[in-house]
């Protein structure tokens, strides 16, 4: 639930502002991904980011071409009514957040799907896109997670 500055009572509007301008003062701006990334240094995967413009003028912007041109294909099956519900970057919790016995926080575990949709007979199909590299050993025991937890087995393009 967020909270609009605008419902704050003046005071607490002044305080809210004065702290932003002293968390940007401190860090500077933003930087984007392509300001991180060196220009001469290939991505980590090899992979080559892309977008695409949605019929709505939205830009949606993938990691690889590979997940691009999946997107383009689910477009065309949904347009064709062969899917249905089409989402992309869907979270899943696999465990929630807990406190342990000595008072330490422990972080949730999720895994975020690069496609769900459902097929005409309204299974859910959870699709990730993988090639060799990005099987990494955290994605591996997501996958197995989800099936034990939610029963749901990940279709990797």
């Amino acid at each position: 639930m967020a909270i609009s500055l605008s419902d704050l009572p003046p005071k607490y509007q002044q305080q809210a502002m004065e702290k932003y301008r002293k968390q940007q003062t401190r860090r500077g701006p933003m930087p984007s991904a392509a300001d991180v990334q060196d220009p001469g240094k290939p991505m980590k995967y090899r992979n080559n980011p892309t977008e695409r413009v949605t019929s709505s003028g939205a830009v949606i912007r993938f990691d690889s071409q590979k997940e691009a041109r999946r997107y383009d294909h689910l477009i065309l099956r949904q347009q064709a009514g062969e899917i249905r519900d089409l989402r992309l970057q869907v979270d899943f919790t696999l465990q929630e957040a807990y406190t342990d016995q000595e008072g330490r926080r422990i972080r949730a575990i999720r895994y975020r799907a690069d496609f769900t949709y459902r097929e005409r007979d309204g299974r859910l199909v959870v699709e990730d896109v993988k090639s060799r590299p990005t099987r990494t050993r955290e994605y591996l025991i997501k996958r197995k997670l989800m099936k034990e937890q939610r029963g749901i087995d990940i279709t990797e393009v």
